[in-house]
């Protein structure tokens, strides 16, 4: 019994441990969300956790904003405006005094043996965590047939879609 449970805490902490899927942002706000703006004008976003690496966050994009595209029924789409930003975080959490029964070790051979003292093992330790976070937006122009020649922003919605489908993490 035992190591079952050990077993199932062990999966459920691996599955929480993963990049941001593919799949809309719903209460964590983790994913991609997009809004029509006019006929043919959409504003796409994709926001990762602090697994995602600011590659994927960008390929997801691109893929939503190739998806809306084919899904209005267009064929390419210009990227109007896009940001990437960064959220960086620090979490220091002081893991000292602890208390219990730790060794410590005197002019003696052996070591002596203390109850309570904040100055066993760990104490004034500190725990730096470090984390950050990629947001992605962009605004998409949508457009029939192909894609203009010479605009560096403009893009084959089914092009994109073929590429970078392999490219974003979906949950099993």
């Amino acid at each position: 019994m035992r190591k079952l449970l050990t077993v199932l805490v062990a999966a459920g902490l691996a599955a929480c441990a993963t990049p941001t899927p593919f799949e809309p942002a719903k209460g964590t706000g983790y994913g991609f969300a997009d809004q029509k703006i006019e006929q043919n004008r959409f504003r796409i976003s994709f926001r990762g956790n602090s697994l995602t690496t600011k590659e994927q966050v960008e390929s997801a994009l691109l893929l939503r904003a190739a998806q809306v595209t084919l899904e209005q029924g267009y064929d390419h789409f210009i990227v109007v405006s896009d940001d990437t930003e960064t959220e960086r975080r620090t979490r220091v959490t002081n893991l000292g005094p602890r208390y219990g029964f730790y060794p410590y070790y005197g002019f003696g051979a052996f070591p002596y043996y203390t109850w309570g003292y904040p100055w066993g093992p760990g104490f004034g330790d500190i725990d730096v965590r470090e984390s950050q976070r990629y947001s992605a937006i962009a605004y998409i122009v949508l457009g029939y047939g192909a894609k203009p020649q010479g605009n560096v922003s403009a893009y084959d919605a089914r092009q994109v879609q073929r590429n970078l489908t392999s490219a974003v993490f979906r949950r099993s």
